[in-house]
């Protein structure tokens, strides 16, 4: 095992009529920010629970927070904050919202001249107003981490940043208020967590027994309630441990004293940024993908996870392995999740740009051990095709 640092402040309030919990967490007198997205938290009553909650502060809503949150939306919700004092973001929705919200709270207090550095440069965050969330749809982790990942639009450029001061205060957790999702929402929440979760635990052994352990325990559970909430997201058991899982997948602890790899991730950024295709959906692209390319490196935990989640027991390692990721590749589809480039209009002019950024930005070593090289990139996105 490596040696690893474990910190999360983030209380969780998980559950049924649990927004009323929040107030001993905001300072009285206050003035917060309400920031939503589509509108989705009018529609599931959210917003009215919230509203009545805080009827004693001044709450100023801020929607329109894309799927994808742009830089220029959170720069005019910057100014917002500026202009009216606000010092509390309360974050309503997704994981784009959090996100955002996340943004937006280290920008309001950023001193430097443009607050993009703080993505594209990896200037550190230095304060943060506080903020907090109320998740109604479970997929990114982002209501108990420190992670958020933003666009710019006028550049086409997807990035991520972590800071300890934006981690949510607190986060209310409402299975219920997903009971109305779209199925490809609910389809997007489990792939996005499954992946997550990949990212921690398929790498290679280090002697780990309980962190893995742990992983497979998030991962065998969106394997059999994921579908439940896929068929039904008004089954409200099925929903909540989904939500669990998405959460449990990203806060943290199943990243102590493993290795990580993350270079899915920043692959299937890049086809956001170009295609527009939703970030779960990038990452059922390219976790097949990238296997394959490093399948000798990867085959020692492809076997252990073909064993342990799909049991997967017959034939040579070779074939344990492969079987590994045809089972995955079927479960992403069985959700209604395509898994080529062709499926999304992208081609081999897609991959040339995406090889072409890994290289302007010298990210020539990604990934767990550095495995991830631009012709790594090329390979796996080939592999796709």
């Amino acid at each position: 095992m490596q040696d690893f640092e474990f910190y999360n402040p983030v209380r969780v309030f998980f559950g049924k009529d649990q927004i009323s919990k929040i107030i001993p967490y905001i300072e009285p007198g206050t003035r917060i920010m309400l920031l939503y997205g589509g509108g989705s938290i009018f529609k599931n009553g959210v917003r009215d629970k919230i509203t009545e909650v805080l009827k004693d502060f001044t709450v100023t809503e801020f929607g329109g927070v894309e799927p994808n949150p742009s830089y220029e939306t959170c720069m005019k919700a910057v100014g917002v904050i500026k202009a009216e004092n606000i010092g509390f973001i309360l974050a309503a929705g997704g994981g784009s919202v959090i996100d955002a919200a996340k943004f937006i709270a280290a920008a309001a207090l950023y001193r430097g001249a443009d607050p993009w550095d703080i993505l594209a440069e990896k200037v550190p965050v230095t304060a943060a107003l506080p903020l907090a969330s109320v998740l109604t749809l479970p997929a990114t982790g982002s209501e108990m981490n420190k992670n958020a990942v933003i666009s710019r639009k006028s550049t086409g450029e997807k990035l991520a940043f972590a800071s300890q001061y934006t981690f949510p205060r607190f986060s209310v957790l409402l299975p219920e208020a997903a009971a109305t999702l779209p199925q490809r929402q609910v389809a997007n929440g489990v792939v996005d967590a499954f992946v997550h979760v990949l990212e921690q635990y398929l790498t290679y052994p280090v002697n780990a027994p309980l962190q893995d352990r742990q992983a497979e325990a998030v991962l065998l559970t969106l394997v059999e309630e994921g579908p439940k909430a896929y068929a039904n997201p008004a089954d409200y058991d099925a929903m909540a441990n989904l939500m669990w899982s998405a959460t449990m997948a990203l806060n943290g602890l199943l990243s102590c004293g493993v290795p990580g790899d993350w270079s899915v991730h920043s692959i299937g950024h890049e086809l956001t940024a170009f295609h527009g295709i939703d970030h779960a959906r990038t990452l059922a692209i390219v976790q097949p993908g990238l296997w394959k390319a490093l399948f000798e490196e990867k085959k020692e935990k492809l076997i252990q996870y073909g064993k342990r989640i799909w049991n997967i027991t017959e034939g040579s390692d070779d074939e344990k392995a492969d079987a590994a990721i045809r089972r995955t590749v079927d479960f992403f589809e069985s959700l209604g999740i395509r898994t080529r480039l062709s499926d999304y209009n992208a081609g081999p002019e897609t991959i040339d740009k995406i090889v072409a950024r890994f290289e302007s930005r010298n990210w020539l070593e990604m990934g767990d051990r550095g495995l991830t090289t631009p012709g790594v990139v090329r390979k796996a996105l080939e592999l796709q095709l």
